[in-house]
């Protein structure tokens, strides 16, 4: 099984090889579209800036590559945030892959970013198989994704927001699996299962 780490501009790669290798999965670490769409599995991974990371994924192309994937695909981070329509974050239009926007928590009684354990529930991912309701995941965002049709996940800071999207072959979610515990590395070995 070949697997595809989307080289682009943004944060948290090296957790995400750490967390492959303690599964025993070889990857490729890539902006390269001909070894990207001969993958197998390709995830998507990101720490950073909307606006900063859609420009070089415009740059190199990727803007295009990823929404036409056949492949499962795991976005997580900002990388679950760029396969959105829009972001709030430098009003920033993203890949639209799941037809809704990105907007920014209010932090009027709220600190922001939302840093630290918080729980997901109404879990109806494939990806979530074995873990208990309300399993605790870490997240570090400022900005979220909307409840939609395509929420399979949801966890709740401010409001409720979507933990975790599933739409065809694209699968992402907003805290970081490759940080999040056992359960986060479950989560990543349904997906490299699916």
């Amino acid at each position: 099984m070949k697997t595809v780490i989307i080289k682009y501009n943004a944060g948290n790669v090296q957790s995400v090889m750490y967390a492959l290798d303690r599964i025993g999965v070889n990857y490729l670490w890539t902006d390269d579209e001909a070894e990207i769409r001969s993958a197998d599995k390709v995830i998507f991974p990101g720490v950073g800036e909307a606006s900063t990371a859609m420009a070089y994924l415009r740059e190199k192309g990727l803007d295009k590559v990823i929404p036409s994937l056949k492949q499962p695909v795991l976005g997580t981070c900002v990388g679950m945030q760029l396969m959105c329509k829009h972001s709030e974050e430098n009003d920033t239009t993203c890949m639209g892959i799941f037809d809704i926007n990105v907007k920014r928590f209010d932090s009027s009684n709220f600190k922001v970013p939302h840093v630290g354990w918080n729980n997901i529930y109404n879990l109806k991912s494939e990806l979530t198989q074995g873990l208990k309701e309300s399993a605790f995941m870490y997240f570090v965002h400022s900005y979220y994704a909307e409840i939609s049709a395509y929420t399979v996940a949801e966890c709740d800071y401010v409001q409720p927001f979507s933990a975790m999207l599933h739409k065809e072959n694209f699968y992402a979610a907003q805290f970081h699996t490759e940080i999040s515990g056992k359960e986060g590395q479950k989560i990543i070995e349904n997906f490299l299962k699916v």
